[in-house]
């Protein structure tokens, strides 16, 4: 069955989703109801979960297609982690609007980094499935550790979010910057990718 699907067409498949994605938070933008500087001021939480949302699909698009380039081919393991992957990316708009819709109040917030804990998750299960395993272990219990602290940072921000909406919103947005270089997170990558050549 997974004889007909190659890497190139599951890959043009996930980006398709990603384009979709872009697309539809950029549909769910309001426009301000009066023509003045201070209604276009009071939309910044629309623009600001749009942007960080935006950050948050382009560093997804980055690290899916660094991921793949390590897939020899297709297996069931892998379709089901990108199709993971993929579900946890098409929620985030859902939790965009509803941030920007409730001018980031604290339950949506805590949904959003829900979303965002998912996607890490589902990442990770990925990246552990595709990356072949080098023969330096210690390289991978190292970015194993770093997943899981900033996993648990965004955990954590979700209960901040509760009390402190806007401080858990900035705290999802920082730790996304740490995400922007793939192989940072996983160190033993580098190793990995040299064998593979």
């Amino acid at each position: 069955m997974t004889g007909a699907i190659t890497k190139e067409r599951l890959a043009a498949f996930s980006d398709g989703i990603f384009a979709v994605i872009i697309t539809i938070m950029a549909l769910q933008l309001k426009m301000p109801q009066k023509p003045t500087f201070g209604e276009l001021l009071a939309t910044w939480p629309t623009a600001a979960s749009y942007l960080v949302s935006y950050f948050l699909i382009v560093i997804m698009w980055i690290n899916h297609h660094f991921l793949w380039s390590f897939a020899k081919g297709i297996t069931p393991r892998y379709i089901f982690w990108n199709f993971a992957h993929m579900f946890a990316a098409s929620l985030v708009p859902f939790a965009t609007a509803w941030v920007a819709g409730t001018g980031m109040a604290s339950v949506p917030v805590f949904v959003y980094a829900a979303v965002v804990v998912f996607v890490n998750l589902t990442y990770h299960g990925f990246a552990y499935a595709v990356v072949p395993r080098d023969e330096n272990p210690a390289n991978r219990r190292a970015a194993l550790v770093r997943s899981t602290v900033t996993i648990g940072i965004f955990i954590g921000a979700m209960f901040l979010s509760l009390k402190w909406p806007r401080a858990g919103f900035a705290v999802v947005t920082c730790v996304l910057i740490t995400y922007a270089h793939p192989e940072a997170r996983l160190p033993s990558t580098r190793l990995s990718r040299k064998g593979t050549r």
